[in-house]
């Protein structure tokens, strides 16, 4: 399989326009402050761009970042415009025309965004075997992906190795293409429809269960959309699974549980997250206004108060006392499929999930 994805993205494909579906490029919506990063991106490292979502975590100045799958070098550019002089990217490719790309053009970027040495490094790897590129554990603030996951033969392995070079408190946070349902072997056995990353994609309930065994115990979700795989071939042998791309937010904190559990917790955002003054949002089900307090389960608690995001709330509440389940919590689907519970996308202002 290894081979097959090498060959798609290295031999096959020579630019997004080769794509035979829009799975693997469904980018959103982009914020101001993003589109003007990526002007300053190489034309060639944006024409071999595949990605699935956005990757652009809040809170990013001198944070040290692993991409996994990188690819062309785009996301690894991006990010390294905001950890700063300070901070640097990582980036791990298995396919030698990406890497070529993505490194012809380290000291283009430097100049780019004004500094004296590139931030960033290119290593060639494979993601399920972080150890083989010589990091300590806990090396990386953050670690990201785009649409790369799915790609991989081994996710479980590619969980665990994340989980076990973030840093405590550190997050995966990534974006992927996910189904409504596990694909059969023989679509999974397809090069093309692996390649295009749809075969190749986890079945929600097992990537969450994947992501609770390595260590992720709250999965979160923070945007998602369907995807419209626009292709009458393709579509007449997998269109019978509704395939979605989901940006996941995974956060290395040992002690959250495997509920939301309510404490009587609160907090205050203080409005000073860069590119976030009026609210902040932590995932697609917490929107947190700035000045205004906002009731919190205990894992979300602990997800702004263990992490990066401390010196951005107040909070208040203790461990002293628990309340049982937090209101509004149970069981629930995932993106548009979501039917109530916790995570009800009717309103997202109101407090944890």
């Amino acid at each position: 399989m290894h081979e097959q994805v090498k060959d798609y993205y290295g031999k096959v494909l020579n630019g997004s326009d080769d794509l035979q579906t829009n799975a693997c490029c469904t980018d959103t919506d982009l914020p101001s402050y993003l589109k003007k990063t990526l002007v300053k991106i190489h034309d060639e490292v944006l024409t071999r761009y595949y990605g699935c979502g956005l990757v652009s975590p809040q809170q990013l100045p001198g944070c040290r970042i692993l991409d996994l799958g990188s690819g062309s070098g785009r996301d690894v550019y991006v990010l390294s415009s905001f950890v700063g002089e300070q901070g640097s990217v990582v980036g791990v490719d298995m396919t030698d025309e990406q890497l070529d790309v993505a490194r012809r053009h380290q000291d283009y970027h430097a100049e780019q965004f004004g500094y004296a040495n590139s931030n960033v490094e290119f290593r060639k790897g494979y993601i399920e075997k972080l150890d083989e590129l010589g990091y300590p554990d806990n090396s990386f603030d953050i670690i990201v992906s785009n649409c790369v996951i799915n790609l991989s033969p081994d996710k479980e392995a590619v969980l665990r190795e994340a989980y076990r070079m973030l840093k405590p408190g550190g997050e995966l946070y990534f974006s992927d293409v996910y189904a409504d349902r596990r694909v059969p072997t023989e679509l999974v056995n397809d090069p093309v429809l692996y390649g295009e990353c749809l075969s190749g994609a986890l079945y929600w309930n097992d990537f969450h269960n994947l992501a609770k065994k390595a260590g992720f115990i709250d999965p979160r979700l923070v945007e998602d959309r369907p995807i419209t795989i626009d292709n009458p071939r393709i579509e007449a042998r997998i269109g019978h699974i509704n395939f979605f791309s989901a940006t996941y937010r995974l956060f290395k904190l040992p002690e959250l549980e495997s509920h939301c559990e309510d404490y009587g917790q609160a907090v205050i955002y203080k409005g000073t997250v860069e590119h976030c003054p009026e609210k902040f949002m932590l995932d697609k089900h917490h929107l947190i206004e700035r000045g205004k307090i906002f009731p919190v389960c205990g894992n979300t608690f602990r997800m702004l108060h263990d992490t990066r995001f401390c010196e951005h709330f107040d909070f208040f509440g203790s461990w002293d006392t628990h309340y049982g389940i937090f209101d509004g919590c149970g069981t629930a689907l995932p993106f548009d499929q979501d039917q109530g519970g916790c995570g009800d996308s009717g309103d997202s202002s109101g407090g944890c999930c």
